[in-house]
């Protein structure tokens, strides 16, 4: 049977770099420390510290053994920590930032629900266009749209997010459909927070820098210039379904839509044992689907 007190003994020595410092970690006495190495060690039948006066060093057989050992730890600690999170209840304030449109037609109402669930949370939402810093501004959580440039924030995915290239019937009385990414050139192209339109060739991300007479960083505003035939818009389906259901929108470039544009949750790593914002995480997991129009 495995004694699985020597191993954290062993994991902690070679983490902390002595015996006592190690103890010290564990809240037991540096003689029992080295008790334990030296049980576990006789176990294996190899040594797996060479130990002087100053300092220790790992074997080769004591660094394979680390190797393999040390992940299991932090298994277990995770796995501990994420039962007592999961009967923790939300407290403090749930900060989060996201996007205006979205964050107002999705997020806010399921916001507003898990602190009905939830009282003694309190919450602060900020919706903006512009990107956010979650550590110097202060923020717990923020919901972004496609592909993901911070590598050391946790993400999960909540939904898919696909764009549209449109524009309307009266439009195209006057404009021919485009059939190719270099036709745009030719087109009204109404430019909303950002000059470029994202696009897949053969599987590749490209994107196409756009111009047009018309500029402007609202949502609503942009698909409302296109409904009323100024020009071609690229949105989002959450956008344009409705519209395109109906007929009012016509989409054109399906076959260089670029569909991985999903929408996620992102959160500072040393966050992510936070009751108020895992247990929010997982609610928008299982609550946003029953919230976004059908897709097409």
């Amino acid at each position: 049977m495995q004694h699985w007190d020597r191993i954290e003994a062993f994991i902690e020595v070679v983490r902390a770099g002595t015996f006592v410092a190690a103890a010290r970690r564990l809240k037991v006495s540096s003689s029992h420390v080295s008790r334990l190495v030296s049980q576990l060690e006789n176990q294996l039948g190899t040594t797996l510290l060479y130990r002087t006066t100053r300092q220790i060093r790992l074997t080769e057989a004591g660094t394979l053994y680390y190797q393999h050992c040390h992940h299991l730890f932090d298994g277990f600690r995770e796995a501990e920590a994420a039962v007592k999170d999961l009967q923790a209840r939300p407290s403090g304030t749930l900060s989060l930032t996201c996007a205006t449109t979205f964050g107002e037609r999705f997020v806010a109402p399921l916001v507003n629900d898990f602190q009905g669930r939830y009282p003694q949370l309190g919450v602060r939402l900020h919706f903006t266009n512009r990107p956010v810093d979650l550590i110097d501004e202060g923020f717990d959580i923020a919901i972004r749209m496609g592909h993901l440039e911070d590598s050391s924030l946790i993400a999960r995915r909540l939904c898919e997010r696909r764009e549209y290239v449109v524009g309307s019937p009266t439009y195209f009385t006057r404009m021919p459909q485009p059939h190719s990414l270099s036709e745009l050139s030719r087109h009204r192209c109404l430019v909303g927070s950002r000059d470029h339109w994202r696009f897949a060739v053969e599987g590749v991300r490209r994107e196409v820098r756009v111009a047009g007479p018309w500029e402007g960083n609202s949502g609503p505003a942009l698909l409302d210039a296109a409904l009323k035939g100024l020009g071609l818009a690229q949105l989002p389906d959450y956008y344009v379904d409705p519209h395109l259901t109906s007929g009012e929108l016509v989409s054109v470039l399906d076959a260089y839509r670029h569909d991985d544009t999903a929408v996620w949750a992102v959160y500072p790593r040393h966050r992510h044992r936070s009751p108020k914002v895992h247990q929010f995480v997982d609610y928008l997991v299982t609550h946003i689907d029953g919230l976004l129009p059908l897709r097409r």
